[in-house]
């Protein structure tokens, strides 16, 4: 298929900007990242979540709009490939687990009103590992503030990325269940990921491949 904007996102630990920047590196695209690393709502959430839910989610929608309205809008897509390793249903996603009903709610009116305004992408890929090994990953790389990441926080958010894949008739999306393969460290892996992501036409909703 004829991919020119691409998203790459998976659970917290499943090796997704790794993945995309690697892509993006090897075929000369344009790389656009998550900017998460210097918001001071994360370490105070992980702390405090019903605290810094709200104010965490909220910074995070305005970054996430901002960015990729001004990063997509300086590419022309339909001359270059542009690699993401996020997409703006993203804040949905969390927020459906972070925040009260009455949170949420207002939530969601914000978020529909800036949503239509960004660019669909030709296909949504969700790197798909079991929670054990994000764990393992989530340990191995070491952020402090990721550590009390517990296992049932992780499942909501996979529960959370399912329901969103079932319900979405506007791009293809693949989940690609990697199970414990090492794309990253493994050629042979690599290669046959990228063959799955780029040598295939995907139908428009929700696609399922076992690598």
């Amino acid at each position: 298929m004829n991919i020119r904007f691409l998203v790459i996102e998976g659970n917290i630990g499943a090796g997704k900007t790794s993945l995309t920047c690697k892509i993006a590196d090897e075929m000369n695209a344009r790389l656009v990242l998550e900017r998460f690393a210097d918001n001071p709502f994360l370490p105070r959430f992980y702390e405090d979540p019903d605290r810094f839910a709200f104010p965490l989610e909220m910074s995070f929608l305005a970054e996430r709009y901002n960015q990729l309205k001004n990063e997509l809008s300086q590419y022309n897509l339909f001359n270059d490939l542009v690699i993401a390793d996020y997409y703006f249903n993203k804040s949905l996603i969390f927020a459906q687990n972070t925040l009260r009903s009455d949170e949420y709610h207002l939530y969601r009116q914000l978020f529909d009103i800036i949503h239509s305004k960004l660019p669909k992408p030709d296909l949504y890929v969700y790197i798909h590992r079991g929670i054990p090994k994000l764990l393992e990953q989530i340990k191995k790389r070491g952020r402090s503030y990721e550590q009390q990441i517990t296992p049932e926080y992780l499942k909501q958010i996979e529960t959370a990325y399912f329901s969103f894949f079932k319900q979405q008739n506007d791009y293809p999306c693949v989940v690609i269940d990697v199970a414990d393969t090492d794309f990253l460290s493994n050629p042979a892996d690599y290669e046959k990921l990228v063959d799955i992501i780029f040598k295939n036409d995907y139908k428009t909703g929700m696609n399922t491949i076992v690598f």
